[in-house]
């Protein structure tokens, strides 16, 4: 079964006929003739903004239930929801990424990689009879992941099953060693910041190629950030926010803000105000600072700027 919405735009204003036009092409619409847009019926409910708009403004709109005779127009209705098409448009430009990201910038490249990542959630969203082309399009997205990984964040760690963060006592990690992989990033940055100042303030860090591997973490080394680290990602929280939560600082609305740019900037999701400028300042301190430990010092700096922010709590 599917919803059938019936439309005639008013003639004017041509902003509302523009809008009305641009909010069908947003939500995927089928469309069975001039006027006439369909949607699975699970999904009626999106069309009931458009009709409040179409009325307000003297046009008229309805939406009814509609269901096909045979196969054959069963098959008709369904091929309006093909986005085959869509998805090879969206695997030329992962396939473009990949082919210059070599040749690609740090910044650049992850802007072009959430672009990317985004491009496929949209289209995800209105992908409402998903077949063997989006799982292709995952997969592919999966594998560009893996080459942009290996290109800008070697070991970067994979999540583990998603269980609950046992709550620790900070005053037990005092005056440790921590270790995380070197030329850190966002999360990296905000971990040893989130450490430094909030659970150990004698902290001292070690800064390793491969910590998963070739130059593993010294014993007693608190390690953070990598496969097999005692602080990494967990289910969909990157290790900041794994951090946070295990020594109960999850709570507080500042924390939780820089947090959500961090997981923004490090694994994608949700865009927030901050992520852009603390992305373009934390690169600029990467070409700077050398020295990882000057880099870290020089990014506590930028992290306790933005939690002291005015309306950070908010």
């Amino acid at each position: 079964m599917w919803s059938a919405l019936f439309l005639t735009l008013p003639t004017q204003p041509n902003a509302v006929r523009l809008r009305i036009w641009r909010a069908l092409k947003a939500l995927g619409c089928g469309s069975l003739r001039d006027g006439v847009y369909v949607l699975p019926e699970a999904h009626a409910a999106r069309f009931e903004p458009l009709v409040t708009e179409v009325r307000a403004h003297g046009g008229q709109a309805s939406v009814l239930e509609l269901s096909t005779r045979d196969p054959d127009m069963h098959a008709d209705v369904l091929a309006l929801f093909d986005r085959t098409e869509a998805y090879g448009e969206w695997r030329a430009q992962a396939q473009a990424l990949a082919a210059t990201l070599a040749a690609l910038e740090e910044t650049e490249a992850r802007r072009r990689w959430r672009a990317v990542a985004e491009a496929l959630e949209a289209l995800q969203r209105i992908d409402y009879y998903p077949g063997a082309a989006a799982e292709q399009a995952q997969a592919e997205l999966d594998a560009l992941r893996e080459t942009f990984d290996a290109r800008f964040s070697r070991g970067e760690p994979v999540a583990q099953a998603p269980h609950g963060i046992p709550r620790l006592d900070a005053g037990k990690f005092r005056g440790k060693r921590w270790a995380t992989r070197a030329r850190p990033w966002v999360d990296r940055l905000a971990c040893a910041w989130l450490i430094r100042r909030f659970i150990d303030p004698e902290a001292r860090f070690l800064w390793l190629a491969d910590p998963a591997g070739s130059t593993p973490a010294p014993r007693g080394t608190l390690g953070f950030d990598y496969d097999g680290a005692r602080f990494t990602h967990v289910g969909a929280r990157v290790s900041f926010e794994v951090l946070a939560a295990s020594f109960g600082l999850d709570v507080d609305p500042r924390l939780q803000r820089i947090a959500r740019a961090v997981h923004f900037l490090d694994v994608g999701g949700i865009p927030v105000p901050e992520a852009a400028g603390l992305e373009a300042v934390l690169s600029g301190l990467h070409e700077v600072h050398a020295d990882d430990d000057e880099l870290s010092v020089a990014a506590a700096a930028v992290f306790d700027a933005l939690h002291a922010a005015p309306g950070a709590a908010s």
